[in-house]
């Protein structure tokens, strides 16, 4: 194989051996087919070399070598103490250099591959989970890993190769990027049903004054309530609880401790429960957009294409799931 560094440089495998020997990988074939075969007429045939080109093969091993690796009195021919230590040294290595021809095709025929995805959107694990679990039956051989957006700059990273896919709501202007648009979602309010503000029908900027508002624990300007209404609002809530658990922020909601906004997805249980109330962010409602960003190079490798559509396919039965709720009887 072409990519594969074809030599192998060995100081000292045998006592006798001289040291600056090279063995290349058809050397270590060659041993293995003629301990297979027990001759080298076979021996030949199955690595698709004349005979003599294949006894010169040899001599030229054992002059490096300084040694016999096989004993040519026996009939089958077998190998020397030497060659057996050779044969032990193919055993080992041409396995990997096997699997590692098997990976390359895989990489260049699309079929394997990383994928390394970095998330800027706290509560996008609720809908990704599932996403990924059919991906990894239908691409077994790719890589995946998720490594959380929200300590490092994703999208940099993504331009540095660190990471293949970012999931975000804030497409940028990039060199190189492109960005793939996911789903629409709706961020939502949520409080107690005991909480006054349950009362009104949509909620706005204003209404967050004097209140404590519970949010995952990342920078104001990655939290839709704050980029989308308060800040432009220039609107402060009284107090911010940052939460890492999305159970737990709808534990405290529940409790009347605070007041919160979450994606729809995540709301989509609660919303119909007589625990919780739900309303809409201003009278018309907000809607934002998540998308998938890769690199321009990868739009058309067929696992980050499949990754694109179960993540839409998941997106589109949560959102059908939330309006047969619509009409479901509040408990």
């Amino acid at each position: 194989m072409k990519t594969i560094v074809r030599q192998i440089h060995i100081t000292q495998d045998f006592h006798e051996v001289r040291s600056g020997m090279h063995i290349e990988f058809r050397h270590l074939r060659t041993i293995k087919a003629i301990h297979e075969n027990g001759g080298l007429a076979k021996a030949a045939d199955q690595l698709h070399i004349t005979q003599s080109a294949l006894s010169h093969q040899i001599k030229g091993l054992e002059d490096q070598a300084g040694v016999e690796l096989f004993v040519r009195r026996s009939k089958p021919m077998k190998l020397s103490a030497a060659g057996f230590r050779l044969l032990r040294l193919a055993e080992k290595i041409l396995p990997e250099i096997d699997a590692m021809q098997v990976e390359f095709s895989g990489l260049r025929d699309g079929k394997s591959g990383r994928l390394h995805i970095a998330i800027e959107c706290h509560a996008c694990f609720e809908w990704l989970f599932p996403v990924l679990e059919a991906f990894r039956r239908l691409w077994p051989d790719v890589d995946v890993d998720i490594k959380p957006g929200l300590a490092f700059d994703a999208l940099p990273a993504l331009q540095k190769e660190e990471v293949d896919l970012v999931v975000s709501s804030d497409p940028e202007e990039l060199k190189g990027v492109e960005f793939s648009h996911l789903f629409d979602y709706a961020p939502v309010f949520v409080c107690s049903s005991q909480h006054p503000l349950a009362q009104k029908t949509y909620i706005e900027a204003a209404d967050f004054r004097g209140q404590t508002l519970i949010t995952y624990p990342v920078d104001r300007a990655r939290l839709d309530v704050f980029s989308q209404l308060l800040t432009p609002a220039k609107v402060e809530p009284a107090a911010i609880r940052q939460v890492e658990l999305t159970a737990v922020i709808l534990l405290l909601v529940a409790s009347n401790r605070g007041i919160s906004v979450l994606p729809d997805w995540v709301v989509r249980e609660v919303k119909y429960s007589s625990d919780y109330v739900t309303r809409p962010l201003s009278e018309a409602g907000l809607t934002r957009q998540l998308f998938a960003a890769t690199r321009d190079e990868d739009i058309t490798k067929p696992y980050r294409l499949d990754l694109i559509r179960l993540a839409k396919e998941e997106a589109s039965k949560l959102q059908s799931a939330e309006a047969l709720g619509k009409w479901r009887v509040p408990s």
